[in-house]
C-alpha cells in the first residue's frame, strides 16, 4: 500500500479542525422519515441496554474473573428491564483475551446470575467487535424465527490476563504427565534449561504482522499527515464531551456495582480531561522517538461488561415494553492488516448506508470506536478523499465526513474506555439513547477491529 507516498494527494494538511468548520448541514435538506423495516422479515428490537462501569485496569475490578462482571451486567439488565429469566432463549457474549477456566463465559455469567441452566450461551470473539458480533448473532437468531428473544453482551478484564509457560515448557510438563516411570521422568527433566522458564505474554499484537496496534495506528496517522496537535486536541474533544455527559446524567446505561469487599462503583473512572499543554509533554509510547500516538491519545486498556436486552418488535409488545430502537442493517468488512488495520469504518459506513438506502446526511447520531484518535481522524481523512476512494475501495466518489456536531457527541473509548469484548454494545446504547433524547431517527454505529477488520450497523429510533 503507497499511502504514506501519497499523503500529500491524499489528504489537507492544514489540519483536520480546518476540514471540520467546512462539515456544514444545512437546513435545506430534508430529513428522510421512511422506516427501514424490510418486508417478510421480522423487526427486532433493543428493549434496553446497560454496561458496569469502565474502569482503568488494575483498579476496583482487579480481583475479580471476567465472568463476575459480565454477572453484574447481566444483573443490571434484569433489574433495569424486570425481563423474566424463563422468556430468554439465548445468551451471546463477545470477548477479546479469554479467561482459560471459564472459555464460555457466557455460560457462566449466566448460571451466576441466576438463569436457567436451559438457557443456551455461547461466546463469540471478533477482536474489538467481539460484543457487535453478538448483538448482529442475536439479530439473525430472531429474524430467521429462531427465537424471539436474546441477551447480547461482552465482556473483558484486563487486569488479570493469562500468562503461559513457554511452549518447551508446556510440552515438557505435558510429556511428564504422560511418563510412566521414574525412569521416564528423569530422562525429560534432564532437557530442563533456564530459559524454558520464559513467560509468553498476551500482546495487543497482530499474529499475521507482529506489530503493535499502537505502532499501526502511528504509522496511519503518518500516513495521512494527521499531526500530534490535532490528534491531543481530539482526545481532549473525547475526554471534555464524556466529563459533560457524565455530569449531566446522559450516560444511563452505566449500572452501579457492588464489587464484592469492596465499595459500590458507580461511574466511569478513565475520564479525565486535562489541557493540551500537559498532553504535549508526553513522550510518544510505540514509535520513538518521532511517533504520534502517546498514552493521552489512545484508548487506554479497561475492565468492563455490557449486556443487551434484544427482542422480536411483536413479543416486546406483547410483553408490555417500549423499545428504545430497531436494529437494522448491518455489514461486517476485511482489509489488509498491516496498511489498512484500523480503516474498517471507512470501508463499512458506505456499504451500510447503501444498504439501508440512506445517505449520510441522513444519519442523526454517528457512535464510532475510537481506539486512537490518529486511527479516527485517519478515518475522517479517508472518508473524506476521492483519491482513496477511487484507488482504494473501487468507489468514484469519497463517502463523505460524518458532521462533528454529530459524532461521539458524549464521548468515546479514548474517555470512556474499551474493554475489548464489550464496546460494541456501549456504542449501540450510546446511538439509542441519544436519538431518544435529541429526537434524531438514525444512528450510524462503526467500528475497527484487529485483524484488519470492521462493522457498521444502523440504529433507527423507536417512535414514540
Amino acid at each position: 500500500m503507497e499511502i504514506a507516498g501519497r499523503s500529500s494527494v491524499l489528504v489537507n494538511t492544514a489540519g483536520w479542525q480546518s476540514v471540520v468548520s467546512s462539515w456544514v448541514v444545512t437546513a435545506a435538506q430534508t430529513k428522510s422519515k421512511k422506516t427501514l423495516a424490510k418486508p417478510n422479515i421480522r423487526n427486532v428490537v433493543v428493549v434496553d441496554g446497560v454496561r458496569t462501569p469502565f474502569l482503568l485496569s488494575g483498579t476496583s475490578y482487579k480481583d475479580l474473573m471476567p465472568h463476575d462482571v459480565a454477572r453484574a451486567a447481566l444483573l443490571g439488565l434484569l433489574h433495569r428491564t424486570s425481563v423474566p429469566k424463563e422468556v430468554v432463549d439465548y445468551i451471546i457474549f463477545g470477548t477479546v483475551i479469554q479467561e482459560v477456566k471459564t472459555s464460555n463465559v457466557a455460560r457462566e455469567a449466566a448460571l451466576g446470575a441466576g438463569f436457567s441452566d436451559k438457557t443456551p450461551a455461547h461466546t463469540v470473539t471478533m477482536a474489538c467487535i467481539s460484543a457487535n458480533q453478538a448483538m448482529t448473532t442475536g439479530v439473525g437468531l430472531i429474524a430467521s424465527g429462531q427465537c424471539d428473544v436474546v441477551v447480547a453482551g461482552g465482556v473483558e478484564l484486563m487486569s488479570d490476563v493469562p500468562i503461559r509457560h513457554s511452549r518447551k515448557m508446556r510440552k515438557m510438563l505435558l510429556d511428564l504427565n504422560k511418563a510412566k516411570t521414574l525412569g521416564q521422568r528423569l530422562s525429560l527433566l534432564s532437557k530442563f534449561r533456564l530459559n524454558f522458564l520464559s513467560p509468553e505474554l498476551p500482546a495487543v499484537a497482530e499474529f499475521s504482522t507482529s506489530e503493535t496496534m499502537g505502532h499501526s495506528a502511528d504509522r496511519l496517522a503518518a500516513a495521512f499527515a494527521v499531526s500530534r496537535t490535532e490528534q491531543d486536541e481530539y482526545a481532549l474533544r473525547s475526554h471534555s464531551l464524556a466529563k459533560k455527559a457524565q455530569d449531566e446524567g446522559l450516560l444511563s446505561d452505566v449500572v452501579p456495582f457492588k464489587v464484592p469487599g469492596k465499595d459500590t462503583v458507580t461511574k466511569d473512572n478513565g475520564i479525565r480531561p486535562s489541557s493540551l499543554e500537559q498532553m504535549a509533554k508526553l513522550k510518544p509510547a510505540f514509535i520513538k522517538p518521532y511517533g504520534t500516538v502517546t498514552a493521552a491519545n489512545s484508548s487506554f486498556l479497561t475492565d468492563g461488561a455490557s449486556a443487551m436486552l434484544i427482542m422480536a418488535e411483536e413479543k416486546a409488545l406483547a410483553m408490555g415494553y417500549k423499545p428504545k430502537a430497531y436494529l437494522r442493517d448491518f455489514v461486517y468488512v476485511s482489509q489488509d492488516p498491516k496498511d489498512q488495520l484500523l480503516l474498517g469504518p471507512t470501508y463499512a459506513t458506505p456499504k451500510v448506508l447503501e444498504k439501508a438506502g440512506l445517505t449520510l446526511n441522513d444519519v442523526d447520531a454517528f457512535e464510532f470506536h475510537e481506539a486512537f484518535s490518529g486511527q479516527i481522524l485517519a478515518n475522517f481523512k479517508a472518508m473524506d478523499s476521492d483519491w482513496f476512494a477511487q484507488n482504494y475501495m473501487g468507489r468514484k466518489t469519497k463517502v463523505g465526513l460524518p458532521p462533528l456536531e454529530k459524532f461521539n457527541t458524549w464521548g468515546g473509548s479514548l474517555s470512556l474506555g474499551h474493554p475489548f469484548g464489550a464496546t460494541g454494545c456501549r456504542l449501540v446504547m450510546a446511538a439509542a439513547n441519544r436519538l431518544r433524547k435529541e429526537g434524531g431517527q438514525y444512528g450510524l454505529v462503526a467500528a475497527c477491529a484487529a485483524g484488519g477488520q470492521g462493522h457498521a450497523m444502523i440504529v433507527e429510533a423507536y417512535p414514540k
